[in-house]
């Protein structure tokens, strides 16, 4: 079965459309500015890591979701692993597009080294996000209780992994 979308790597000129689907993700919140998402792809570009986009397959220019790796932490003992990102359209749940971007991005992040990759769910609410990473191989790790508030509401943080490149264990020492 053909699907009706691609996936390519992402560029600047993709940022507005990436804008629109985080903003409708935030719920009328602070969305960030097309700027700051800028910002946010360049410092990802910078490091050279994966930045994708699924399209359209007829309309090429019509982002349909995105999906990177980002650092975990900025500091240099947490090089090799990264966090994902990933978001879709509203008007493109239910096609697989989700569960591609990740399948990519996963398989881009092996290539290019790194050891492991951590999702951070910004909501145990989120059964979607955690079903997906679930299905996608990555394990709970943990969960932390009312770290943020939005809307009035506190939220959790589901933190899962998925080991990418395990370590050989003379390398640990």
């Amino acid at each position: 079965m053909s699907r009706a979308f691609t996936i390519r790597t992402a560029t600047e000129a993709d940022v507005e459309q990436i804008t629109a689907i985080y903003g409708y993700h935030v719920l009328h919140g602070t969305a960030p500015t097309v700027e700051e998402m800028k910002r946010r792809f360049h410092h990802i570009a910078e490091r050279h890591s994966p930045y994708i986009v699924a399209v359209r397959e007829d309309k090429p220019s019509v982002v349909l979701g995105y999906a990177y790796a980002g650092p975990f932490r900025e500091r240099k003992a947490y090089d090799t692993t990264v966090e994902d990102s990933i978001y879709v359209a509203q008007a493109a749940r239910d096609l697989g597009v989700g569960s591609a971007l990740l399948a990519e991005l996963i398989n881009r992040c092996r290539d290019l080294g790194y050891k492991q990759m951590v999702s951070v769910i910004g909501d145990s609410e989120n059964k979607p996000s955690i079903g997906l990473h679930t299905k996608l191989g990555f394990s709970m790790i943990g969960t932390m209780h009312n770290c943020g508030i939005k809307f009035g509401r506190p939220l959790d943080c589901v933190f899962m992994e998925l080991t990418l490149n395990p370590f050989e264990k003379d390398a640990a020492k």
